[in-house]
């Protein structure tokens, strides 16, 4: 096991440079550094020291990580040459230590210190969380990655514990404020339980669970007998595991500690936010209390960067359909709507855009409520109603800011529509979203805000309605030959599917038994060509306009769906739930 122990030793080489730290542990001489240094100037412009030290044959890479950890006060160690007692395995929950991808490798019983591997020495996060989880003291050495993931796929495969819901339900704090009401409630006994061991240990599993089976929700629901938690996974809800109703309180205020809301607030609706840090990458949560009859609903909303495609080559867009979104985006100016129902990937399909667009010569603002991911390069503002600071308010201040692509979240109002067509006007490309079924009624909506004809055709260049469907799991997938009767769900017949193969999931573990694993969008897009923009102008009907679009080389939704089916990437049934048959 190569491991650097010496506390002193790191005391005194943490925050130093690599070459000192290098000269400290005693693997390289003054000299050796000064002449890494001097290839660094020259022939090996912008490698690193260290790396031009292994190509010179004077370090090897398990000695340079060492190094890099020294270098941030920790230890280094090598998990290939080191066996884990199964003992000190057990102190960590398989699920806690694939959440934050660490591993534990010795505990002292005599100072209950537990030390941990971790991947990355910036995870300090993992750390401070472990110590509230465990009651333990935590030391952390870098390890790694491949080592750590090789012994959490060995060691804890299989090993998932489900939530120890006993553990909370016997604790002293938990159980003061059982079978008291809201109104008899102590504010200071709310406080012990949300701050209880158990307590935190259940609220940081459950949330753990959610992010590592992609959950984009979490759901803690109280009613007359019952507390419910269940998990929106692929757009479906999933019960979890029953909860009983005397946890309600403590988690529920537990989650309230963790978002920085007001525990003692108990009558109105709070918004929060939470900011995980599992494993290497951040997570945020969006955290909505309600008060309800049986008292606080919560949602959480997670908003897992690592999840999210931020690429138009991986939202699901169709090689023709790619060159006609390019095209759009990459005018001068003009609006380009993006439309669908909540939650049915609008907001990804525009930071996709926003990322390709996303350039060292191009100013881009962006107007959202809430900003749900940060975006390196981007200017991002938030709507804040209680400040009275609305999507037209920005969109003011916007136009004197000298953008060149401008994303407004939504478009709520003739306001906030008017001032959107006048940044087009004056030589802005826009994004937007709109709630609407699909491209074409998009128009209609518009007109029904109160916008005027002649300035829709005038500034709109594009529509692309959108729908997610759940995609058939790859591990369990089977190909069968559908019956008349699931045809003509669709409006088919045998004859006109002859040869083509359809999919579907039997169920397994790795899809929670469902047949479906992760999600695809599905696209209609409408291009404003001059034909339909003379349609527009003359207030033809939504079904004239659909009717012109596809003359022109429009795919609806439901064909996008079957395009999608004939793939064997999605089901009848999931085509059928989430589109219209058209006129």
């Amino acid at each position: 096991m190569s491991i650097v122990r010496d506390e002193d030793l790191l005391k005194n080489v943490k925050g130093s440079r690599i070459g000192r730290v290098l000269r400290k542990l005693g693997y390289v001489t003054r000299e050796q550094v000064h002449e890494a240094l001097q290839l660094q100037e020259g022939e090996h412009k912008g490698v690193m020291v260290g790396e031009i030290l292994i190509k010179m044959g004077l370090l090897d890479e398990e000695k340079l990580a060492t190094s890099l950890a020294a270098q941030r006060g920790l230890g280094y160690i090598n998990l290939a040459e080191f066996e884990i007692e199964e003992s000190v395995l057990a102190r960590l929950k398989p699920e806690t230590a694939t959440a934050y991808g660490v591993v534990p490798v010795t505990f002292d019983e005599a100072t209950n210190r537990i030390t941990i591997a971790i991947k990355n020495a910036d995870n300090f996060q993992a750390v401070d969380d472990l110590k509230q989880l465990l009651g333990m003291r935590v030391s952390a050495v870098v390890a790694k990655p491949a080592h750590i993931d090789a012994i959490l796929a060995a060691r804890y495969a299989g090993r998932r514990t489900g939530l120890d819901i006993s553990r909370v339900a016997s604790s002293a704090a938990v159980a003061s404020l059982e079978n008291r009401s809201n109104d008899s409630l102590d504010l200071s006994a709310i406080a012990n339980a949300a701050n209880d061991n158990a307590v935190v240990e259940l609220v940081q599993l459950i949330l753990m669970i959610a992010i590592k089976d992609k959950a984009s929700d979490v759901h803690f629901e109280p009613f007359e007998d019952e507390f419910k938690l269940r998990y929106r996974i692929d757009g479906v809800l999933y019960e979890m595991q029953e909860i009983p109703k005397a946890l309600a309180t403590a988690l529920v205020s537990r989650v309230k500690v963790m978002s920085k809301l007001d525990i003692a607030e108990r009558r109105l609706p709070q918004d929060g936010r939470i900011e995980l840090h599992l494993g290497e990458a951040p997570v945020d949560l969006r955290v909505a209390v309600l008060p309800t009859m049986f008292g606080e609903s919560v949602v959480l909303r997670v908003l897992d960067r690592s999840n999210v495609q931020l690429s138009l080559d991986k939202v699901g867009l169709r090689e023709d359909d790619l060159d006609r979104v390019r095209a759009m985006i990459n005018k001068p100016n003009g609006i380009v709507v993006v439309t669908g129902p909540t939650g049915s990937g609008k907001t990804t399909t525009l930071y996709a855009a926003l990322n390709e667009l996303n350039s060292i010569d191009v100013k881009i603002l962006t107007a959202e409520d809430p900003v749900e991911y940060d975006v390196a390069g981007l200017v991002q503002c938030q709507v804040n109603t209680d400040q009275e600071l609305t999507f037209a308010k920005l969109l003011r201040s916007f136009l004197r800011q000298d953008p060149d692509i401008i994303l407004v979240g939504e478009i709520r109002d003739l306001e906030t529509a008017q001032i959107a067509i006048q940044a087009s006007l004056t030589g802005h490309l826009v994004l937007t979203t709109l709630h609407t079924n699909d491209a074409p009624s998009t128009i209609l909506r518009l007109v029904d805000l109160g916008v005027e004809t002649f300035l829709l055709t005038a500034t709109i260049e594009a529509i692309i309605a959108q729908r997610l469907v759940r995609r058939v799991c790859a591990k369990c997938k089977e190909f069968f030959t559908p019956n008349e009767e699931q045809l003509m769900e669709l409006a088919l017949r045998s004859g006109d599917v002859e040869g083509r193969k359809f999919a579907r999931g039997r169920g397994c573990e790795a899809c929670l038994k469902s047949g479906y694993k992760g999600r695809l969008a599905l696209f209609e897009i409408m291009i404003m060509e001059d034909e339909l923009r003379e349609l527009v102008i003359k207030q033809a009907s939504t079904r004239v306009l659909r009717t012109e679009a596809r003359k022109r080389g429009m795919r609806t939704l439901r064909e996008s769906g079957l395009l999608s089916i004939y793939d064997g990437q999605t089901t009848i049934d999931e085509v059928v739930r989430e589109t219209m048959m058209e006129d």
